[in-house]
């Protein structure tokens, strides 16, 4: 233990900004929805309205989970994260001149491309600065802030839209947050951990010598090109897994809002008052899918074992709870629901977005985070076509739907990765 402790902390200040810009993220693509009803009034928007742009976000959010992938692998951490979040900040302003659909439309757009690099990104880093054994709980930390992100969006927007009196105000100021993160970010990131200047030695032998699977007493070291990433089964299972499991994420995301306006009439103040409870349960959920990987792998479990078990764990949890929420009679038995299913959904996500660097290593973990991601976001497109057909009477059919996508995001770990360690290349 004492050896633990002389080792050094640096790479925990890294996953913490990951995790800082995450939150920004988050306050700032959720500023629409929470926003919206005064929007509409505002602008003589509708909800189909809603569902389109936030399909123009999806699918530009899509696109730019596999354009960031290559970004990040072709530029590296430091300044992949400076374009992602720099653009994205101005995208966030530029939202306060919208007049109608056409204009948050094209906002939006350029939203969902650069938001997306901050998922690419975080994967590349964790990746990078830390051993096998903590890529979970390193994941689990920088997935809190998607969670924190979702608690504390609803309030900050709902003061600022009180205080500063209108949505155009509030989109500007949510926007300068990003522009503020980089300041430490350029500070404290420098470089990688084989040659930044703050790291102590131990810490970088740490690192290096702690990304070898204790299984197979290997490091991935295979690092395919796309055309190979997407011949193995191996990368399919990561992406269909995605694919299933991010739009019960967005589910709340994108609709959580809109179903308390529409359910129990809510308006932004009020929405303001419930709609962070769902993340409460995401945060704890983050830290517990990561922490219970760690744990279990130091207990002697395979890294196979060990990311089955918390995801199907996770899977488990969320399909009850999406069952439960079905009859939910008020909205604070919903959204207390619904933070035991963003629970479930954190503590299996985690471990499912470890996969690409538990396969490979160097530029091929970028990569197959962006094709993951680009796929779980056309599901989520998808989804976002079918809530308005569905939810036409009650949000009950989209409890039910997330229900099938939560058994079928287990269904695809376990039958396409049969054994998850580093993998070696096709014999020819």
């Amino acid at each position: 233990m004492s050896s633990i402790a002389k080792v050094g902390k640096f790479r925990w200040a890294i996953v913490s900004l990951v995790a800082l810009a995450t939150i920004i993220n988050y306050i700032d693509r959720g500023a629409l929805g929470f926003l919206w009803p005064e929007i509409s009034d505002d602008l003589g928007l509708t909800k189909t309205d809603y569902a389109i742009i936030l399909n123009v976000f999806t699918f530009a959010y899509a696109f730019g989970q596999t354009l960031f992938g290559k970004i990040f692998d072709w530029i590296g951490t430091r300044l992949g994260f400076v374009l992602a979040i720099g653009v994205w900040s101005l995208a966030t302003v530029l939202h306060a001149v919208a007049t109608g659909l056409a204009s948050f439309a094209v906002f939006r757009a350029i939203l969902g491309v650069s938001e997306a690099g901050n998922w690419p990104g975080a994967t590349k880093a964790n990746a990078e600065w830390f051993p096998i054994n903590e890529r979970a709980l390193a994941q689990g930390i920088f997935n809190s802030g998607a969670a924190i992100g979702g608690i504390v969006s609803a309030p900050i927007i709902g003061i600022l839209f009180v205080f500063l009196g209108s949505w155009q105000a509030t989109f500007i100021a949510i926007g300068l947050l990003g522009f503020l993160w980089l300041v430490p970010w350029l500070l404290v990131y420098k470089s990688g951990p084989d040659t930044h200047p703050w790291l102590s030695e131990e810490e970088r032998q740490y690192i290096i010598t702690g990304q070898r699977n204790q299984d197979t007493n290997e490091v991935a070291t295979y690092a395919p090109d796309s055309k190979e990433i997407l011949s193995r089964k191996e990368s399919w299972g990561v992406i269909m897994a995605s694919f299933f499991l991010d739009p019960i994420w967005w589910l709340f995301i994108g609709w959580l809002p809109l179903y308390l306006n529409e359910t129990y009439g809510f308006g932004v103040e009020e929405i303001a008052i419930y709609a962070w409870i769902p993340y409460v349960g995401a945060m704890f959920g983050a830290w517990f899918g990561g922490l219970l990987a760690q744990n279990r792998i130091k207990a002697g479990w395979t890294v196979n074992k060990t990311r089955k078990s918390v995801i199907t764990l996770g899977g488990l949890i969320m399909l009850v709870f999406l069952l439960l929420t079905t009859q939910a009679a008020t909205p604070f038995v919903a959204v207390m629901l619904m933070a035991a299913i963003l629970f479930g959904f954190q503590t299996a996500v985690g471990n499912i977005q470890t996969l690409p660097s538990d396969f490979y290593s160097g530029k091929s973990v970028g990569s197959l985070a962006g094709f993951a991601g680009t796929a779980a976001k056309l599901a989520v497109v998808g989804l976002n076509f079918l809530i308005p057909i569905i939810t036409v009477n009650s949000y009950v059919p989209a409890f039910i739907v997330g229900a099938g996508l939560a058994i079928m995001t287990v269904v695809s770990v376990l039958i396409l990765c049969p054994d998850i360690k580093p993998l070696k290349p096709k014999s020819t």
